[in-house]
């Protein structure tokens, strides 16, 4: 069962509104791009495995995707987690093409693709950390104990497992998705049950009320300042900035579209780029509307909920999706 279902991450949200609303010419954009890429490549890596996932029995376990628990004074993050009364397992899911060779001695993954080498760092060492850090935060949370297990899943159809034979012990960890109903089978047949159903069913609400989804400062780290950022209303058929408000619809010069909504698209970005909170003026600043009471309507038909009243009125705006 999925207690915690896998959503696009806000990250790659926040570098999708940053593209659409730097200008074309914009000399950071190839690095945009590129960081973009590597993380729909992630996403679409962790998505591929919810296909040999559900080959599992519902009721057996638990599934709660992208986790980001406190630990200490840092977070760690758990691609996904399965938790059931004998055991919990952990996957760290790599989307990976070519030949890649899990080198221990010096703990590193080495890609060979096309006859280049390019070197990533060591998934294994990765979700052994993450072993430690979940015993830990579950020691501290003073639950049951329970035996942890963690997968290393290479989701990436063209790719090729390479592991020396000193180390083929890793064979046991290192997988390609479509092994991963068989293994958690069996490690189902090693392990006997540890937790009541109630004990399960604490530890997955702490779980979920103890995660905290990434929320960084994307115009820091790529050293943009917000007046390089487009404002208005931004056409999602020809991309014309900013749309025209009339007869409360917007309106694209360029090619006559026509949206009632496109306002929700801007106000994502705002949320995304700048600050989930809005007054009214830096709304009209940055939909490039006038009017204080369309602006109210609009702000209104998205936030969550308001702080204030009157010009001192601050709208929260949804984080994400």
């Amino acid at each position: 069962m999925i207690v915690k279902k896998r959503q696009l991450p806000l990250m790659i949200q926040k570098l999708q509104s940053l593209l659409r609303r730097l200008p074309k010419n914009h000399s950071k954009i190839p690095y945009i791009e590129e960081n973009l890429a590597k993380k729909m490549a992630g996403y679409r890596g962790e998505y591929s495995i919810d296909y040999p996932l559900s080959f599992l029995a519902s009721k057996d376990y638990s599934i709660l995707h992208d986790l980001r628990l406190p630990h200490n004074d840092y977070f760690f993050q758990i691609d996904t987690l399965l938790i059931s009364t004998r055991f919990i397992l952990i996957l760290e899911v790599k989307n990976i093409a070519g030949k890649l060779f899990f080198d221990q001695e010096l703990h590193q993954l080495v890609r060979t693709l096309n006859g280049k080498e390019e070197v990533f760092p060591d998934p294994v060492l990765q979700v052994k950390r993450h072993e430690t850090q979940l015993s830990s935060w579950l020691n501290k949370h003073k639950t049951p104990e329970i035996p942890i297990k963690s997968f290393v899943v290479i989701s990436n159809p063209n790719s090729q497992i390479a592991i020396s034979p000193e180390h083929k012990y890793l064979r046991k960890t290192i997988l390609h998705w479509e092994a991963l109903p068989l293994k958690v089978s069996e490690l189902d047949t090693f392990h006997e049950n540890v937790l009541t159903d109630k004990q399960l069913r604490k530890i997955i609400r702490l779980l979920l009320k103890q995660h905290s989804e990434a929320n960084s400062d994307i115009l820091e780290q790529f050293d943009i300042r917000r007046h390089e950022l487009l404002k208005g209303v931004i056409c999602m058929d020809c991309g014309l900035t900013p749309m025209e408000r009339r007869h409360g619809s917007w309106f694209c010069a360029n090619c006559y579209c026509t949206c009632k909504n496109a306002h929700i698209d801007a106000l994502k970005d705002y949320s995304c780029l700048i600050s989930q909170a809005i007054t009214n003026q830096q709304a009209r600043e940055f939909l490039c509307i006038s009017s204080i009471h369309l602006t109210t309507r609009l702000l209104q038909s998205i936030s969550t909920h308001h702080d204030g009243n009157h010009k001192s009125t601050i709208y929260h705006l949804p984080s994400s999706d």
